[in-house]
């Protein structure tokens, strides 16, 4: 296992200096920033040209022109905040409510001052997110830019992420799962790679609708971060492959990988922990875990509690070879999510 941009061996332990390595070729790659360029998978247009966005306290101005077919987004001076939903190393989510239509929507605000490139290429797949439109997928609506900070309005989903859920009714289990791949299926089709499918990614509303959100801007932000200070829980749910760049000769295949973080994530929901071991995805250093993913058997439920069927599918997605794993068209035929369905609930009111 190496880094793209190179490594060295573990050092000998203390007091046994000459003392030959038991696995010579085992190294660990640091974490490595995301290489943008090779990173998106369709070819991002400049978004149409905007009005420069005003400067000081005065309101501000959608940045991103909205698509003909969508509605524009409120100006940000209408939007109240009414609580904080949720925060991460990107930036903080607040529940925000248009005044004037009582519409509430979620409000990401980007941690930070990013520079001129960085901007420019969230504007770009905002641009594209603008257009993504299914149901398993969270909307975007828009992005406003203000004294040089970046805020994204996004659709609001009134019951969170599924983080630290348990799931062990597996027809609700496969309920989820079905949503959430026909949403990856619908991204792949239109050739668009999450890279960062985890379970904080995954949102539901009261009406038990799954939603995948934060692909596209996620992976882009990372790039201005320290990669010393990368989310352990995201390396997590990396497959081998994309960890240990010896696999395929360097080859990543994302949208296999997603399939892996996927697997992973819902195997997650099943047991209650994560599949490596909680203390690996939770507290773990990222070195234990890199080698646990790149040199353990993939994890899979028990089968003194698993069904068959979810054993089965389970197998398709937790692949070593991401030349095994099925696609996410290939696994909504499978045999586990055609399993009968919970009627969903009635949409949550708008207010």
């Amino acid at each position: 296992m190496r880094p793209a941009g190179g490594g060295s061996s573990l050092p000998a332990q203390p007091g046994t200096p000459g003392r030959p390595r038991r696995r010579p070729d085992l190294t660990l790659p640091m974490p490595q920033r995301p290489d943008v360029s090779s990173s998106l998978a369709v070819p991002l247009p400049l978004p149409p040209p905007t009005a420069a966005p005003p400067t000081g306290a005065g309101p501000a101005q959608p940045l991103v022109a909205p698509p003909a077919a969508a509605p524009p987004p409120p100006p940000l001076h209408e939007l109240e905040r009414v609580r904080r939903v949720g925060s991460g190393a990107g930036g903080t989510v607040w529940m925000v409510r248009h005044r004037a239509t009582g519409r509430c929507y979620a409000l990401k605000v980007l941690y930070g001052n990013h520079d001129d490139a960085v901007r420019r290429q969230i504007a770009r797949e905002i641009a594209i997110l603008r257009t993504a439109e299914h149901p398993a997928v969270v909307r975007c609506h828009g992005m406003y830019e203000r004294g040089g900070e970046l805020q994204i309005l996004l659709e609001y989903m009134d019951g969170g992420s599924l983080d630290g859920r348990r799931i062990a009714d597996e027809p609700f289990l496969a309920h989820v799962a079905r949503q959430v791949l026909s949403g990856i299926a619908y991204l792949h089709r239109r050739h668009i790679v999450h890279r960062d499918i985890k379970p904080s990614n995954l949102l539901i509303d009261s009406a038990r609708r799954v939603k995948i959100a934060d692909f596209g801007v996620g992976r882009i932000l990372n790039q201005t971060m320290d990669p010393c200070n990368s989310s352990v829980g995201t390396i997590a749910y990396m497959s081998p492959e994309r960890i240990n760049t010896d696999i395929n000769d360097g080859a990543y295949d994302g949208y296999a990988g997603d399939i892996w973080s996927f697997g992973l994530s819902i195997l997650e929901f099943y047991l209650g922990r994560f599949p490596f071991g909680e203390n690996l995805g939770r507290q773990g250093d990222w070195a234990a875990l890199m080698v646990a993913i790149c040199y353990s058997d993939p994890p899979e439920p028990s089968p003194a509690t698993a069904s068959p069927e979810f054993r089965g599918f389970i197998a398709c997605c937790l692949q070593k070879n991401p030349a095994n794993r099925l696609s996410a068209a290939q696994l909504l035929q499978h045999p586990f999510v055609a399993l009968p369905q919970p009627q969903p609930l009635a949409a949550p009111p708008s207010s």
